[in-house]
């Protein structure tokens, strides 16, 4: 008999390791509880137009990692974007302009990589992982709908603080005290983001990205309209500094996007003011803190007979897409040489 598997995460950690177990023959089930896929490689539409307001690029070095997104329907490499940047402020990935890294954007959006990753696998939406309990012959997970779940082999992909709110619910856990105490060292930073549309007919600036060196605020302001094929808006991403953003996470939406705007209008032109519309995002826990990564994902046996792994960006050296996908991958064949 196969072992079943269930990945609760449907980000780029936990569709890479289902996709790779699902190819090996493992019976797969993805649980997210958003209504898609993608987790932080986060896209919006306006009126058909994409807005990408997680990370902005895809950017890596490690050839896997770079395969699959070759992969992707529509993927541009050939003339790396943002090819144009304003500002010596610093990148939320520092190593992306390295010169060993390769740069990646999908004019469809960026999620289109965690749909091509999703693609035919078992994926079931909206729902939301309450508990876990394990005994001797299975985890049973159960639902804020109260459906009911059983595996033997569980994988947990999400952000940091996520998982130890998951392991949390599972008591007391001999085996799992000393990964508690390891993953509560370390820590995710937020992001407070805006994204703003305009009519075209606006002074577009000539940049693609910018990052300030000199704002409170902004960490960067994103042209997104700039990576799309035929814009029918502009758009502008602007997220906020971690530290800003920190402070501000319990404040209402209105109060810090207001502060945003006004802080992008100083930068970029008066006309940011005036948006057709604008649409906030919390980000509690954007990315991992930077030098907080471990080296690989954790596999740990659970009464004998049972397996817990878990994987994410902190679980890979660098952090960003690049290292959740390794993790998931690195996880994914843990599992298959260690039965």
């Amino acid at each position: 008999m196969q072992r079943e598997v269930i990945v609760i995460g449907g980000g780029i950690a936990g569709l890479q390791c289902a996709k790779e177990l699902q190819e090996a023959g493992r019976n797969v089930r993805v649980i997210e509880r958003a209504r898609g896929v993608g987790g932080r490689l986060a896209t919006r539409r306006f009126e058909g137009q994409p807005i990408d307001f997680g990370p902005m690029f895809l950017h890596g070095h490690a050839e896997p990692f770079l395969r699959a997104v070759k992969d992707v329907d529509g993927v541009v490499m050939q003339s790396p974007w943002p090819r144009r940047i304003q500002g010596q402020g610093t990148p939320c990935q520092p190593d992306a302009f390295a010169p060993t890294e390769q740069r990646a954007i999908i004019p469809a959006g960026m999620n289109c990589f965690a749909k091509h990753l999703a693609s035919g696998l078992q994926v079931q939406l909206n729902t939301r992982i309450e508990r876990i309990t394990a005994d001797g012959n299975c985890f049973l997970l159960r639902s804020s709908a109260d459906e009911e779940f059983q595996c033997q082999d569980l994988v947990v992909a999400m952000a940091l603080e996520e998982i130890l709110g998951m392991l949390g619910t599972m008591g007391a856990v001999p085996e799992l005290a000393p990964t508690a105490t390891l993953l509560g060292m370390f820590s995710s930073v937020p992001s407070l983001t805006l994204l703003a549309a305009y009519p075209l007919e606006v002074p577009a600036p000539d940049w693609d990205i910018l990052y300030p060196e000199d704002s409170p605020s902004l960490q960067l302001v994103s042209q997104d309209s700039c990576k799309r094929l035929q814009p029918r808006f502009v758009t502008l991403v602007i997220q906020a500094r971690p530290g800003w953003s920190r402070e501000r996470l319990e404040q209402p939406e209105e109060a810090w996007s207001t502060q945003l705007l006004q802080e992008a209008a100083q930068h970029v032109g008066e006309w940011v003011l005036h948006p057709l519309w604008t649409s906030p995002h919390r980000w509690k826990f954007a990315r991992v803190d930077r030098g907080n990564e471990l080296s690989r994902p954790l596999l740990t046996p659970i009464n004998g007979n049972l397996r817990l792994g878990l994987a994410g960006d902190v679980f890979s050296p660098g952090g960003g897409v690049q290292a959740a996908w390794l993790s998931g991958s690195a996880l994914a064949q843990r599992l298959l040489n260690e039965e």
